[in-house]
C-alpha cells in the first residue's frame, strides 16, 4: 500500500469515527481540529467528551525519529486527546488516535 493509499484509509477512517459520534448533539459542542504549528508540525485535537472513549486510559506516546521533523507526541488530558507531530507525521497521529479508539470499540 502507498503512502498516498494510507493516507486516504486514514481519512476515511477518522471521517467514519466522527459520523459515528455524531448523534444530534455531540458534534454541536464537540469536534476534530486540525492545526499547524510553528516546529514546523501538526497538532491534531480530538474531543473524547461524551463518547465511549472519555474514562479510557491512554498510555502517552513520545518519538524523535533520527530526522529532527520526524516525531509525535500524543496524550490525553481533559477530555481531548492531543497529538503533535512534525510536517510528515500527520497521517501518522491520526493513525495513533484511530488504533486506540478502534482497539477500545472492538
Amino acid at each position: 500500500m502507498t503512502t498516498m493509499e494510507n493516507s486516504t484509509d486514514v481519512l476515511a477512517k477518522i471521517q467514519s469515527w466522527y459520523k459515528r459520534m455524531c448523534n444530534d448533539d455531540w458534534e454541536h459542542t464537540y469536534g476534530i481540529f486540525i492545526s499547524n504549528i510553528d516546529n514546523p508540525g501538526w497538532s491534531l485535537k480530538i474531543e473524547i467528551k461524551d463518547t465511549y472513549l472519555y474514562d479510557i486510559g491512554f498510555k502517552k506516546i513520545v518519538l524523535q525519529r533520527e530526522d529532527e521533523h520526524d516525531w509525535i507526541t500524543c496524550n490525553v488530558k481533559d477530555g481531548e486527546f492531543q497529538g503533535y507531530g512534525g510536517p510528515g507525521n500527520l497521517a501518522e497521529l491520526l493513525n495513533v488516535f484511530l488504533v486506540w479508539a478502534e482497539s477500545i470499540e472492538a
